[in-house]
């Protein structure tokens, strides 16, 4: 603002005129919203808050919530208005006052708002009250410490009693939120009378307030079926209500607590009746607020079908839908279709199928398909239907018809190969990959009913270079399949494939798959036979349903950004603050218990240092893919505040490019899947990839000199066919105190590999690299290079499954890479972690019997003493020793990095090879894994 202006602003503020003064605020205002700076004239506008005018009043507060922070000092000035403000007779100031200061996010500031807040949130009128409640939560956000040393947090909960209910609905509101930063604050204690309380509010709410409310009621689980029946009841009116979101949010809370009522229960049938027409109600809104209700609608039906199985007709396409609307809607009419109502389900795709828009077209197609494969007794009708719509030579469309016939064959098997000519027909026009590899697929699988099989694949066999991945791939299949059948007439083009496969192609999927089919034939033609033309298993119908934790988690979330996506929050909000896993309760009579267990409990240990508690496993994936792979520049590795997203890039192909990770949300490499190699036989179960687990002792000099503790052989961790030709092993160890990760980095590939760096997710002991990753040469094809990475225990956090399983990605100038591994417990033991025996006796006392685990260790033939001496090589500490007849008794401690102590009972009886081992510990998951380090020591 120029400084004549700013003059001119000046004078005018400073007028003894009331309206002059208002017109300059006005303008100022103007001024601050186009973004210009009008902060010089702060001292100014705030001797303007001294006015009975409201409407000025207003304008000054607008101007102090903007300027307040770049002029901390200068708000001070304004803080007796404030607190002057806090008793003004009109209670419409006395709000605004509150409400501004709890906007005003400056720390000097806060202490000065206690008092006038105290006395708001017990104001005789209703709405300071309802204003003072949401103020609290603002200044929680600022300063946590502040609100509870000041008891706001109790009166809050006081407020949820309050007879008026706007100001019940933003008690909730506000501890909610509250709540949400401290999942386990158990702020919002909520009992059958609480819940009372808030039901009797929710009918005079206003529609946000229903929300809050609503939503609070959701995270609630009632006592029994009875309980969940009333509650039901009296939240079932919400579902006629004018507002989308509040109908949702009634939905969500009776779609949870469903889950608690008999099904033979005649309320549970009234439900789903009540449950169908406000949801249909929802599709008469405009497209955007269609498409939310559709992407909750069809998690509902995956989950409860029967709602909405009446209501079919809703879901057709009209014809100025928009796109996205009418891929939703077909998505829906797939998971709705039934012998009923099939007929009509594939007039409608057939008419869809002529349309103009091509994605439309494909998705069509693709759902006459689903049909056939959904509803046995149509198949033969959708097999004609997409037969009608390859005779009209439309390009995508025949493409998509030869892509669902194959899974048609696969689920009827010998049912439709009549269909086979028509398709063969259409060869030359298919150009996209996928209808290319599915007519191969076909032409290999029923070579011998197509005459001039070997002539159709040997045409594709012409450019087989340029085909894609998928192609060339079943291309190879397809011929050997046909060798096997009419081994005389094609020996050559058996011999051609296979050549180019594994001489003349750089993609390992496509070499190693020629390979074993070369080795195959070439070895045991009969095996070849079993393996490759083994009856093939039926495909299932859905194969897109969401897995159903994932599904019980999102009908939590009905109604919030979550179900729109069909992705928990963890998943998309970062930071991950607030994001706690919801679930629905067992139903009645499940013998399941309805409490959520609460996970990661704290533990205390005996030690100075808070033990470290283990928070409860996020989405996995999400954090590796966040992970920022620079290589630290400093000894100390850094330990990230929040993870950005900004790293996302690096991966280039995102979660597409994480091959072979298929398990839920997270990443278990195929190393993993049985006992890993290398182990010893019979220790199938035993902690994977184990090291530092000292064996080497002098025996025969009563007390045990530890000679260097024993490290397990490296086990690959990551194949080299997985990693783009890099193959990673190794072991894991603790020298002199120190944990080491052994890795050896071998390039199978045929370029350089430079440019190394290593990142681990966060896991339950907080393992991290405590330096770069020193390869120190450019490693070359064929070469290998053995690297130890020192580890620290500072790293992040997150409790894992199993305890002891460790996701690391690995950077290269090709790619990033990802595996993960199983360290063993002993690792983390440390050198001073013998305890002393009076603190020993108090601490096994203390600790309660439910958290003792009883294990026994086989084919142990040491005595005491020199089991006792192997066990002190890996830092698990004799404190004591009991004799009784002939069964000696050690009591040994152990302590973890993270400060939890192990204590354990082993007893070996004289002549017998098996032992007994009692473990306690206040962390009781971890026993476990301390009874595998056990075992591994002892019989090693």
């Amino acid at each position: 603002v120029k400084k004549r202006e700013i003059f001119e602003l000046k004078a005018e503020l400073n007028s003894d005129k009331k309206e002059k003064k208002k017109e300059a605020v006005k303008k100022v205002i103007a001024s601050m919203t186009v973004g210009k700076d009008v902060s010089a004239l702060f001292p100014d506008v705030v001797n303007c808050m001294q006015t009975d005018n409201l409407e000025l009043k207003k304008l000054v507060y607008l101007y102090l919530m903007n300027y307040a922070k770049s002029q901390p000092d200068m708000a001070i000035m304004a803080v007796n208005t404030f607190v002057k403000d806090c008793e003004d007779p009109n209670p419409l100031i006395r709000a605004l006052a509150v409400r501004t200061m709890g906007c005003i996010r400056v720390d000097k500031i806060t202490e000065y708002l206690c008092e006038p807040l105290r006395k708001c949130l017990k104001d005789e009128d209703p709405y300071v009250r309802k204003t003072a409640a949401v103020c609290v939560a603002k200044l929680h956000d600022i300063n946590a410490q502040l609100v509870e040393d000041q008891g706001f947090l109790d009166t809050l909960k006081d407020l949820i009693s309050d007879s008026n209910p706007m100001v019940v609905a933003n008690a909730v509101a506000a501890l909610s939120e509250i709540a949400e930063s401290h999942p386990n604050s158990n702020l919002l204690d909520l009992n059958p009378q609480t819940i009372n309380k808030l039901l009797t509010a929710l009918n005079e709410c206003t529609e946000w307030g229903q929300i809050f409310i609503l939503d609070c009621l959701a995270n609630y689980t009632p006592r029994d079926d009875r309980e969940s029946q009333s509650i039901c009841e009296r939240v079932t009116p919400r579902l006629s209500h004018a507002n989308s979101a509040v109908v949702l949010s009634a939905v969500k809370v009776l779609m949870k607590f469903m889950e608690m009522l008999p099904k033979d229960l005649d309320y549970y049938g009234t439900l789903l009746k009540k449950l169908a027409p406000p949801l249909v109600t929802l599709l008469s809104a405009e497209p955007e607020l269609q498409y939310v209700a559709l992407r909750n609608i069809n998690l509902i039906v995956q989950k409860r079908p029967e709602i909405l199985k009446h209501e079919m007709k809703v879901f057709f396409v009209k014809y100025n839908d928009p796109i996205y609307v009418k891929l939703e809607k077909l998505d829906i009419m797939i998971r709705l279709a039934s012998q009923a109502n099939i007929a009509q389900v594939l007039a409608e795709l057939k008419e869809y199928a002529t349309e103009v828009d091509v994605d439309f077209v494909r998705k069509a197609v693709r759902a006459i398909g689903r049909c056939a494969i959904k509803v046995e007794q149509s198949a033969e009708r959708c097999v004609s239907t997409l037969l009608d719509l390859i005779q009209t030579k439309v390009n995508y469309v025949v493409q998509e018809a030869i892509v669902v016939i194959k899974d048609i064959f696969r689920k009827y098997p010998n049912k439709y190969e009549s269909v086979i000519a028509t398709l063969c027909e259409n060869l030359d026009s298919l150009d996209e990959p996928e209808a290319r590899a599915a007519m191969i697929w076909i032409v290999g699988e029923y070579a011998e009913r197509i005459d001039n099989a070997d002539e159709l694949l040997e045409s594709f066999l012409e450019g087989f270079h340029d085909e894609s991945t998928q192609v060339q791939l079943q291309l190879l299949t397809a011929i050997v399949k046909l060798f096997l059948k009419k081994p005389t007439e094609t020996q050559e083009l058996v011999q051609q494939v296979l050549s180019l496969a594994t001489q003349d192609s750089d993609n390992p999927d496509l070499r190693d798959r020629g390979y074993i089919y070369w080795r195959l034939l070439s070895t045991d033609p009969v095996a070849a036979k079993e393996v490759v033309l083994a009856e093939k298993p039926l495909i299932s119908e859905e194969t897109d349903l969401i897995e159903p934790t994932l599904l019980d988690e999102l009908i939590c979330h009905i109604g919030t950004l979550a179900s729109v996506y069909h992705k928990p929050p963890s998943a998309f909000v970062e930071g991950g603050r607030g994001v706690q896993h919801k679930r629905l309760p067992a139903r009645a009579g499940s013998g399941e218990s309805a409490e959520s267990p609460d996970v990661g409990q704290a533990v205390s240990a005996v030690s100075d240092a808070p033990p470290a508690v283990i928070p409860s496993q996020g989405d996995l994936l999400g954090d590796l893919l966040n992970l920022d792979l620079a290589p630290p520049t400093s000894n100390v590795p850094p330990v990230p505040s929040s993870m950005q997203m900004g790293a996302m890039d690096l991966l280039g192909g995102g979660l597409d490019s994480l091959v072979g990770l298929q398990c839920s949300s997270l990443m278990v490499s195929s190393v993993l899947g049985g006992a890993p190699v290398g182990m010893p036989a019979g220790l199938g179960a035993a902690p994977a990839v184990g090291g530092g687990l000292g064996d080497l002792f002098d025996l025969g000099g009563g007390v045990g000199v530890t000679a260097g503790s024993y490290i397990p052989p490296k086990t690959v961790w990551l194949p080299a066919m997985k990693a783009k030709g890099l193959e990673i092993s190794g072991t894991f160890a603790r020298r002199s105190g120190v944990i080491h990760m052994d890795l050896s980095f071998t390039n199978k590939a045929m370029s350089v590999m430079t440019d190394f760096a290593i990142q681990f997710n966060k896991n339950s002991f907080g393992l991290a690299p405590a330096g770069p990753l020193q390869v120190l040469t450019p490693l070359s094809p064929n070469q290998t290079v053995d690297v130890s990475l020192p580890l620290s225990t500072t790293g992040p956090v997150m409790k894992m499954e199993p305890l002891n399983n460790l996701q690391v990605a690995v950077k290269n100038n090709i790619d990033v890479f990802y595996f993960s591994c199983q360290y063993p417990i002993s690792l983390l033991f440390v050198e001073d972690g013998k305890m002393d025996r009076q603190v020993f006796l108090a601490t096994w006392k203390d600790i309660p019997s439910e958290n003792e685990a009883q294990f026994q260790i086989k084919d142990c033939h040491l005595n005491s003493d020199a089991a006792s001496n192997k066990l002190q090589g890996s830092n698990i500490f004799t404190v004591a020793k009991r004799t009784v007849d002939t069964q000696d008794m050690l009591y040994q401690s152990v302590k973890l990095t993270n400060g939890i102590w192990m204590l354990a009972e082993l007893r070996i009886q004289t002549g017998n090879p098996n032992s007994t081992l009692s473990v306690k510990c206040r962390a009781p998951e971890v026993s476990q894994y301390v009874y595998q380090c056990y075992e591994l020591i002892l019989r090693n």
